[in-house]
Parts: C-alpha cells; structure tokens; sequence
C-alpha cells in the first residue's frame, strides 16, 4: 500500500535544516512500516533497532551519551557500518528507553550528519511524562490510519485516488456509484493498515471483523499494561461509552453517561492518556468564530472521536448487510459515523486547528469550524442528501464567513454562499481556499 506521509518523509530528507524525526500515532496504524518502506525506497542501507525489552540497548544508552560512543555500539549491534550518507538509522519503539530519546539532542547538536527516525506505539505518554529532550531539537511527523483516498489505492482504485486529486468534480460526479460504493466500504473497514491489507486481498469482511477486533482488544490490554493503575477503570469506562456518546444528537461529551455523580476532575487524566496514546481525538468548542480560534475554546465542552471510523463501527457491531442497504450506512448510528469519518478525514490535512461551535443559548450548532491560520471555516456535516443547512445558515447571518462548506450525500455545487462537497471528496478539499 502507499501512504502520503512517504512524501513528507522525502521532504524531510532533503531538508538542510534537517532534526532527528518522531513519528507519532496510535499503535497499529503504521508507523514501522512506513519507516521500513521510506529505508527501502529511499537509502542505500538501514539499521533497524526495536527497543522494546532490548537488554542490550538498554545498556548502551545508559551510560555516556556520546555520539562516537553510541554509533560504535550501533554498528557493532547491527555487525555493519553506518554511513551518514547512505544509512537510515531506525529506532523502533523508542520510548521504552528513555535515554535513548534523550540522546536525540546530542544527534542534532553534535552529530546532525546521522539520518534517524524514530517511533513508538505509546511515545505521546513518554513526551507529556517529561522524558528528557529540549523542544526544538527535533522535527515530528503525526501518522494516522489509511484516509480514504489511501484506502481507494489500496482497494486497486487508483485513478479514482487521482481524480479526486485533480478535483475535476464533472468527472468525479460522473463516477459517483463508485465513490459511495467505496466509501461504505470505508465506513466497514475503516483505515487500519491490517484491516485494509485484508480486505484488499480477498474482500472478506469477516477477516476485517476479526482483524479489528483484535486491534481493540491489544487496545484494552495497553490500559492495563501501560497506564497508571489508578486510572485504567477510568479509561475503561471513557473508552467504552464513546459509541453512546457519539449516538447523542450533538455528541457533545457528557461525564453523567460514564456513572451518576461523574465529574470532569475524576476523568481528564484518563482522558488525556488517551488522547496522548492518538487513540481518541478530542475536538473542544468554541463560542465565536475569531481568529485564533484557541482564543475561544470552552475547555469544559468536548466531543471525543476514536481513532478510526472502521474500528466504531467494529464497537456498536455494524453488521456487513447494510452495506447493501443503499445509503442508510451514512445515516446509520444518528449519523455519527459519518461525523467521525469527515473528522478523521480532516485531521490527514497539515495545519488545521479543528473545533466545533455553538451559540450561548444552544440554538446553533456547527459540526465543526475549522482555522487555518488565515481564516475561519465552518462546516456542516449531513449524513444523507437532506439540504436543509438551518444552523449553517443562521451562522452565515451572523458572522458573514468567506465560505461556508457542507458536506454530504450530494453533488459537489456552489452556491451563493455555500459550497457542497460530496463526504467522497472531503478530504481533498484542504478547507484553504474555495474551489474554482
């Protein structure tokens, strides 16, 4: 399969300003693959280390952290030489060796020649623990599951992938069974390297099942294994009441369904480890539009969303017959699976601040509203072909937005003050400029 983020791992390559580069995500979607295919396509030699019970690691960064001395260790380790130049160094699993993230400062200031990439399955908890780097010594890459356009490549729809690139949307409307046909198979499969990888050998949906199924369980063992003791009921409890939450009209986050008498001091740890693990993605209100939107933010109001669309609809046991139930998949759940693919979709694009807005009285409400730097977008999520966009509207009134976006079920078309883009092609729409 191919991942877009390979380019972004060329860019880094070629940079003059070059650091020592962390890839972070959530465990399983990628991540060691990824560094192995950018070794194999792009250097001459590699040296993979995996650290994770490393005993001999473990002792080689824990004494003096000098740089002649570490890369004497590696080659011996590795029984090869390493050559700046040519040798991607890999460091798997980083974060069960602390000193050896520490020892990254030391790379970029006394030795930057050295090509190092690195990644961990919990390495967002290292970080917020505090493990001893400075910031600003190294460059990071997040890595999420396949998007959809990934998930068409992977499925042999390349061409489709293309012309979603190129948005030649009389084109793409022309072929827009195929879209939707594929975008219920997303919905199901989700964007899971191991999930896809499957369903493109045999398009079995069952083995899909199964592969997600151990995902979430490998998911609920690293609570216990890896979270403070304490908070592992609490992560359980979050974890599992997401699907109900999202099922709720506005899928804002509410600490009364996880027990009676919960309160958000009890739970923001728990919710917090989560979202280091890149297992949830939380996306805070805000109460007005300006920029930054940060400046806005309501911390107290939440939506959480999970990693990946095919492992939600693995939780609430979507089951393989509605994919042939036309269009009802996209309004399955009250629509919440529709809302977790266009936010997972958004966050595979580069420097965009994700929120989601409603006024003070709860009158209006916008899926989600998104700064880019430049401007403020909002954007209205419909899981079918309904076009009534009433809160769309009335925020538009208020607030005269240069674009406003709704995506759903309907043709790409723009109108006077609303652009439609079909939920196909939301991920190619960077949300930075209006379409021509």
């Amino acid at each position: 399969m191919y991942r877009f983020a390979i380019e972004n791992l060329k860019k880094w390559k070629d940079s003059e300003y070059r650091k020592p580069l962390i890839i972070e995500g959530a465990r399983q979607v990628g991540k060691t693959w990824l560094m192995k295919e950018f070794a194999r396509t792009e250097y001459e030699d590699v040296v993979y280390i995996n650290f994770d019970r490393n005993s001999r690691m473990e002792a080689l960064f824990s004494a003096d952290l000098n740089i002649e001395r570490l890369i004497m260790g590696l080659e011996i380790y590795a029984e090869k030489k390493i050559d700046p130049d040519k040798t991607l160094l890999i460091f798997d699993e980083v974060q069960e060796i602390p000193r050896a993230l520490s020892s990254l400062k030391y790379f970029y200031e006394d030795a930057p020649q050295y090509q190092i990439v690195c990644a961990g399955s919990l390495l967002g908890i290292a970080l917020h623990e505090g493990t001893s780097f400075p910031v600003g010594k190294v460059d990071f890459l997040r890595l999420g599951p396949l998007s959809f356009r990934e998930f068409l490549m992977a499925a042999g729809k390349e061409q489709y992938a293309r012309l979603l690139e190129k948005q030649d949307f009389e084109m793409i409307t022309a072929f827009k069974n195929v879209y939707i046909d594929a975008l219920k198979q997303y919905y199901f499969v989700g964007g899971m390297p191991e999930a896809v990888s499957r369903f493109a050998k045999n398009g079995d949906l069952s083995e899909v099942r199964s592969v997600q199924r151990q995902i979430l369980s490998d998911y609920e063992q690293d609570f216990s294994k890896h979270a403070p003791n304490e908070i592992v009921p609490r992560i359980r409890m979050v974890w599992n009441s997401i699907p109900s939450q999202l099922a709720k009209e506005n899928r804002k986050f509410i600490y009364g369904l996880l027990r009676e008498g919960a309160r958000a001091k009890d739970y923001e740890t728990a919710i917090l480890w989560m979202t280091d693990c890149g297992l949830v993605h939380k996306v805070n209100r805000v109460n007005a539009p300006g920029l930054p939107l940060k400046a806005y933010e309501d911390l107290k109001a939440f939506k959480l969303f999970l990693v990946d669309v095919g492992l939600l609809s693995c939780m609430v046991g979507l089951k393989q017959g509605v994919l042939l139930d036309g269009n009802d998949l996209f309004k399955e759940f009250k629509g919440a699976l529709t809302e977790q693919f266009v936010l997972q979709q958004l966050k595979t694009q580069e420097d965009l601040n994700i929120y989601y807005y409603t006024n003070d009285r709860g009158t209006c409400e916008i899926d989600f509203i998104v700064d880019n730097g430049e401007r403020v977008i909002p954007l209205e999520v419909k899981a079918e072909e309904n076009l009534r966009a009433k809160s769309l509207r009335s925020y538009f009134e208020k607030y005269h937005p240069e674009i406003s976006v709704r995506t759903s079920m309907s043709d790409y078309r723009k109108q006077e003050w609303l652009l439609n883009l079909p939920l196909y092609a939301i991920e190619t729409f960077s949300l930075l400029k209006e379409p021509s």
